[in-house]
C-alpha cells in the first residue's frame, strides 16, 4: 500500500509536468492580447518552457543521484511552484517568459528524478514494468488533459489561472512528498567531486540543441555540436564523470532511447499536425481535445497491455507491435475515419513507449537511476521538438502523416534490435 501512494505522489508530478507542457497552446491568444506581446514573440511563452526543460533532464536526473533523490524532487517541485505563482502574476511579456524558462527548470528536476524514485521504489520485473505501464499511461493523460482543460480555464477564469492551479497541487505534493518519500541515506560510494565541466558542457550543449531545432537555427546547431564534442573529451578524462561509461555501453538502453526519441516524434509531430488541421476546419480547441481522447484511451491501453506482454516475452515483441502500430495509425489517420486511425496509433504509442522505456532503464544501478531517468526524458523530449520541428514543415497534412509513419518505421528496425540482456553493472565499477 505505501508503494501505491509513493507511486500515486510521483505519478502527480509526473502529470503537472506534461500537462503544463500542453495546457499553454489554446491560451496563446489571450496571453498575446492581455499582456500586448509583439507579433511572432508570443511562441517563447511556449519555447522558454520547453527549451529549458529538454536541456536540463539530464542535469537533473544526475543531480538527484549525487545530492539525494528526495532532497532534489522535493527542490523541484519548490521550484515549479514558486515560477508557476510568478507565471500567473505576470503583466509583462518578459517577466511571463523569464518565469517560464524557471518553470522549465523546476520541470527538468522534478520528471526525472520522480522516475528515478519509481526505479529505486520497484525492483525490477513484473512490480516495475507495472509501475512503469502506469507511468506511459499518466504521460499520455496528462498531454491530451492540458488541450481539454486550457480552452475551459481560460474561459472561465483567464489565462492566468493554468498556472495558478499548480499553487494548490505543488503544496499538497510537497507535503505527500515528505510524508511518503524515504529520507535520503547518505551520497552514493565512489569519488565525491562533481564533474563541473561536464555537466555544463552537456547542459548548455542540449539546450542549444533544442533551441536550434525549436528555432530552426543552424548557428546554434553547430555551437551544440561543438559542446557536446567538448563534453565527450571533458568525459573521457573525468575523475569521476557525469556520464560514466558503464552507464552508456548497454545497447539495450542505447537503442531504448533511440526508441523514444522516435515515438516522441511520432506523438508530438503528429499532434501538432492534427491540430493545424482542426485549426483549419475550425475545429474548436475543446471539440479537438474530445476528438483525442480517443488516442489517449488507446494509449492507456496499450501501457498497460504492453508490460503485461514484456513480462512475459520481452520488450523486443511489444517494441516491434507498437512502431507497427504508429505507422499503421499515421496512414489510418489520412482516411476518412480518423478515429480508427487514432486509436491505433494511440494503442502502438503506449507499446511503444512503455517498451522502450522498460528497455532504456533495465540493468541500471540504482545508484545511476537518476541518470538512466534523465536519458531517457532527455531522448522523449528532444524526439517531440524533432517531430513539430519537421512535421510541421512537410506540404499538407496528408503528407506529413505518410512521413511520421516513415518516422515509425524507423522505429521498427531499432525495435528490432532489441536483444534480452542481464543486467549489468554494479555501480563501483567503470
Amino acid at each position: 500500500m505505501h508503494r501505491t501512494r509513493t507511486l500515486g505522489v510521483l505519478g502527480t508530478a509526473f502529470f503537472v509536468v506534461v500537462l503544463d507542457s500542453t495546457i499553454v497552446y489554446v491560451a496563446l491568444p489571450s496571453i498575446a492580447d492581455e499582456l500586448a506581446f509583439a507579433p511572432g514573440d508570443v511562441q517563447w511563452v511556449l519555447s522558454a518552457y520547453l527549451v529549458t526543460f529538454g536541456g536540463l533532464l539530464l542535469f537533473g536526473g544526475r543531480v538527484a543521484d549525487l545530492l539525494g533523490r528526495r532532497r532534489v524532487f522535493l527542490l523541484g517541485i519548490a521550484i515549479f511552484t514558486a515560477a508557476s505563482v510568478v507565471c500567473g502574476s505576470a503583466v509583462e511579456p518578459s517577466v511571463l517568459v523569464g518565469a517560464r524558462v524557471l518553470q522549465g527548470a523546476g520541470a527538468a528536476i522534478m520528471a526525472p528524478t520522480a522516475l528515478s524514485l519509481v526505479l529505486a521504489t520497484f525492483e525490477p520485473g513484473p512490480e516495475r514494468n507495472r509501475a512503469l505501464g502506469i507511468w506511459g499511461g499518466i504521460g499520455g493523460v496528462g498531454g491530451t488533459a492540458g488541450l481539454l482543460l486550457g480552452g475551459p480555464i481560460t474561459q472561465l477564469w483567464g489565462w492566468q489561472w493554468i498556472f495558478l492551479v499548480n499553487l494548490p497541487v505543488g503544496a499538497l505534493l510537497l507535503a505527500a512528498s515528505r510524508s511518503l518519500l524515504p529520507k535520503d541515506t547518505g551520497r552514493p560510494d565512489g569519488p565525491r567531486s562533481f564533474d563541473l565541466a561536464g555537466a555544463l558542457t552537456v547542459t548548455a550543449s542540449l539546450v542549444l540543441l533544442v533551441l536550434a531545432i525549436t528555432e530552426a537555427s543552424w548557428a546554434a546547431l553547430v555551437v551544440a555540436g561543438l559542446l557536446m564534442a567538448a563534453f565527450v573529451l571533458v568525459e573521457r578524462r573525468a575523475v569521476a564523470p557525469l556520464v560514466p561509461w558503464r552507464v552508456v555501453r548497454s545497447r539495450r538502453l542505447v537503442a531504448g532511447n533511440v526508441l523514444l526519441l522516435v515515438a516522441g516524434m511520432c506523438v508530438d509531430g503528429v499532434l501538432l499536425v492534427l491540430a493545424l488541421g482542426a485549426d483549419e476546419s475550425r475545429t474548436s480547441p475543446v471539440q479537438f481535445g474530445l476528438t483525442t481522447a480517443a488516442l489517449t484511451g488507446a494509449s492507456v491501453l496499450g501501457s498497460f497491455a504492453g508490460q503485461a506482454v514484456v513480462t512475459r516475452v520481452g520488450v523486443r515483441a511489444v517494441a516491434v507491435a507498437g512502431t507497427v502500430l504508429l505507422a499503421v495509425g499515421c496512414v489510418a489517420l489520412t482516411t476518412p475515419a480518423p478515429v480508427v486511425g487514432l486509436v491505433v496509433f494511440g494503442a502502438g504509442l503506449g507499446a511503444a513507449f512503455v517498451s522502450a522505456q522498460i528497455a532504456a532503464v533495465s540493468g541500471v544501478a540504482v545508484a545511476d537511476a537518476g541518470l538512466a531517468a534523465g536519458f531517457a526524458d532527455t531522448s522523449f523530449a528532444i524526439g517531440g521538438a524533432l517531430g513539430v520541428a519537421v512535421l510541421s514543415t512537410v506540404g499538407d497534412t496528408r503528407t506529413a502523416l505518410f512521413v511520421g509513419a516513415g518516422v515509425a518505421a524507423l522505429g521498427l528496425v531499432v525495435g528490432t534490435a532489441l536483444r534480452a540482456e542481464r543486467p549489468t553493472v554494479n555501480a563501483g565499477t567503470s
